[in-house]
């Protein structure tokens, strides 16, 4: 063989294996990365943060750091100011505020205070603070559901009651945990023996259930998004009529899309009012008379579709970004906050050509957008709510279908106000889903106009010259309401929503944080 055509043939033979090399490399899949397995000195039934701390030092300082953290974002952060409140500066307010929180929700525990939430180590101090339980009372008028996400207690509470936990009373439970120790911690996502990440929340696992799911099957990667999931979720409490009272629910029987929700939401409810049979009913609104809904915190409806997590960018990845630590130790850093905090760590990791200075741009530009919209949006539910009051006010010449219309009407305050809500209680002011947040704010303005151009006809126009103007003007935000202000027939007078709702008898605080006063 000629000395060329040995050459061509050696080549021939190496591209053949370069070509075979690259064939079985393509089809093979990349493993899924393993979790490191431990075999701790914990008890499986252990529920103290400090323990795990004692083993795992440099995770447990990590923790340690969400009491310390005092910094803010342009849209949120870790002091806990009044939502409503864009007039005064921190810790009393912020710049970025909804004005009209207290007057959606009125006649609701969520009109008193509503303050952001300054992290998971907080839980439990904040809640027994917080006016929306009732310390004016021996009885806290909530179900002890509301500790469902607050303690990491809840799996020993709920394998001693079991669902009969959910309608006990909140206040028989507050001097049964520790304000630091149990708080939001380890043993919620963690096993305690070997640190393998489980849900142990009853709720998730049920709704998981239902959709054909079984965690124990899920990837690391997966968990990673779902150990979140068990808290950051849109959630409603049970009637009785439908199972264990006062059971938290996920609402995703018929899918996890806001509009989705508001159609399960038609369902699993005693009520019989007229146009709204069997809805699931949270309160009634006094000052339009609207069966409403409250949406919680739904970070993980509204990002599992979203850019990052249709791409399969865990929860994890964003908020609990590997450090480096003792020198050399690379961990997951368990100081829960918004990236924008570290962006080399967290956002820098997949957008390398990219500037930190660039990103957080980014950010705010879609964050900025949304909260234009979100807060057009608001300002149309109020309008709404005040369209429908004035047409219930309005005795003469009414509409021949003026009952019809105004059902109608309050259909589209309940669902404008749902969608409105949705958003707004999101946390990451519309960054974790943009277009989907975008489109929900688009659909609330949408039925809040409907809603005001129904009560109109209702009442054959004739509130129109009512309505017409800036909203500040015919219906100012109201910026003080609390438990204590309702027992004053005073401020009830001071502001004509405030006129609906009942005054309160006269008391004294009974609850003081985990101190009972009398």
């Amino acid at each position: 063989m000629s000395k060329p055509m040995f050459a061509a043939g050696r080549t021939l033979l190496i591209l053949l294996a370069c070509c075979s090399l690259f064939f079985w490399v393509g089809c093979t899949e990349i493993p899924e990365p393993a979790t490191p397995s431990y075999k701790t000195k914990l008890a499986a039934d252990e529920t103290s943060s400090k323990a795990f701390g004692e083993q795992f030092p440099l995770h447990y300082q990590s923790y340690l750091e969400n009491r310390d953290d005092t910094r803010m974002t342009e849209y949120a952060g870790s002091v806990p100011h009044d939502k409503h409140d864009g007039v005064n500066p921190l810790p009393k307010g912020y710049k970025h505020a909804q004005p009209y929180l207290k007057n959606l929700w009125l006649g609701y525990p969520f009109s008193y205070e509503y303050k952001r939430a300054r992290g998971h180590v907080w839980a439990v101090t904040d809640i027994l603070h917080i006016d929306r339980i009732d310390n004016y009372s021996e009885e806290a008028k909530l179900p002890a559901t509301c500790w469902n996400c607050k303690t990491n207690k809840l799996p020993e509470f709920y394998k001693t009651h079991g669902d009969d936990f959910w309608s006990m009373e909140f206040h028989e439970f507050r001097t049964k945990v520790d304000v630091e120790d149990n708080a939001i911690g380890c043993t919620l996502c963690h096993d305690p023996t070997d640190m393998s990440l489980r849900i142990t929340s009853v709720p998730l696992n049920e709704a998981l259930l239902g959709m054909g799911i079984k965690w124990q099957e899920a990837t690391r990667n997966e968990m990673r998004a779902l150990v979140c999931a068990q808290c950051h979720v849109e959630y409603y409490f049970t009637d009785k009529k439908f199972g264990p009272a006062a059971k938290p629910v996920f609402p995703w029987g018929k899918g996890r899309s806001p509009e989705e929700m508001y159609e399960y939401y038609k369902d699993f409810g005693p009520t019989t009012r007229e146009g709204f049979e069997g809805n699931f009913v949270d309160w009634t609104h006094p000052v339009s008379d609207t069966p409403m809904l409250k949406a919680q915190h739904p970070e993980y409806e509204i990002w599992h579709d979203g850019p990052h997590g249709a791409a399969g960018v865990s929860c994890a990845d964003c908020h609990m970004p590997y450090i480096r630590v003792d020198g050399k130790k690379k961990i997951s850093s368990h100081h829960w906050t918004s990236p924008l905090k570290s962006i080399e760590r967290s956002c820098l990791q997949c957008h390398s050509d990219k500037q930190p200075q660039y990103l957080t741009e980014r950010v705010i530009y879609t964050q900025e957008r949304t909260w234009e919209q979100l807060l057009v949006a608001q300002e149309k539910s109020v309008r709404a709510h005040e369209a429908v009051r004035l047409a219930r006010e309005q005795k003469e010449n009414r509409n021949p279908n003026y009952d019809a219309l105004m059902i109608e009407a309050r259909e589209n305050i309940r669902k404008g106000q749902w969608l409105w809500d949705i958003i707004s209680a999101e946390n990451s002011a519309g960054f974790h889903n943009p277009a989907k947040a975008l489109d929900t704010l688009a659909k609330s303005q949408q039925c809040s106009d409907k809603a005001v151009s129904l009560a109109l006809a209702a009442t054959n126009y004739q509130i129109g010259p009512m309505l017409e103007g800036d909203i500040k003007e015919i219906v100012p935000p109201i910026m003080e309401h609390s438990r204590k202000l309702q027992q004053s027939r005073e401020h009830l007078d001071s502001h004509t929503w405030l006129g609906y709702l009942p005054l309160l008898p006269e008391a004294e605080k009974v609850w003081d944080g985990q101190n009972k006063l009398r």
